[in-house]
């Protein structure tokens, strides 16, 4: 169950409170020792400590365009490459994700953007379904963005899928640059995820299914 502490609004046009949605999920095993917290309702804050420069840099678009404060601390056996941690952070992160959204009453559940980075166009859709899927497009035309296997892409949002329970579409329409094409990803994944987790206020105490449960 998410964490409920209840945070009473500033605005004097508002004036029920309405309950934080937040988590703090650990993972430790012989390869990786992985921390992260996390509040939906955040303001944008980050603080990634990964041992993976590129991996950080993600998770801070993550944070900044979904309006989501993240703390990911992570040490791992990167002298023998980035998989285990990459993997392991994408695990942990889509565990909290879970937790903190709860039973996903009130979400708005469907999640879309379109994110241009130069001359990269990128397409995500999502579904907070309960039901862990990835349709993945991406082709990045190099191996490695500066130290960072371009492959991992796919292997953090692999893991973050399957422990988040989302239903998630990735689609590249344009892109020559790793970097840009990467970046637009993320930026475009933080905007679907900010749509998707918002309460809608038409059915804020209601499971967003026509089945009642996600």
């Amino acid at each position: 169950m998410p964490t409920r502490d209840l945070h009473f609004p500033t605005s004097p046009d508002l004036e029920l409170p309405f309950p934080a949605r937040t988590a703090s999920v650990s993972r430790t095993t012989k390869e990786t020792d992985v921390s992260v917290s996390l509040n939906l309702d955040g303001r944008g804050n980050c603080k990634a400590a990964t041992g993976i420069p590129f991996l950080d840099h993600m998770l801070h678009q993550i944070a900044s365009h979904g309006l989501i404060d993240l703390e990911v601390r992570a040490t791992g056996d990167i002298e023998i490459d980035d998989h285990h941690t990459n993997e392991d952070v994408g695990i942990t992160l889509g565990q909290a994700l879970a937790k903190a959204l709860g039973d996903r009453k009130g979400i708005i559940r469907f999640g879309h953007f379109l994110a241009p980075l130069d001359e990269a166009l990128i397409q995500v859709a999502l579904d907070f379904s309960g039901r862990p899927h990835l349709s993945y497009g991406l082709q990045i035309p190099t191996q490695r963005v500066g130290n960072y296997d371009t492959q991992l892409v796919r292997e953090f949002f692999v893991a973050l899928v399957n422990h988040s329970q989302m239903t998630l579409h990735i689609r590249q329409l344009d892109g020559i640059n790793s970097h840009h094409i990467i970046e637009a990803t993320f930026k475009a994944f933080a905007r679907a995820t900010r749509m998707a987790i918002e309460i809608d206020p038409r059915r804020a105490d209601a499971i967003p299914s026509s089945k009642g449960v996600l």
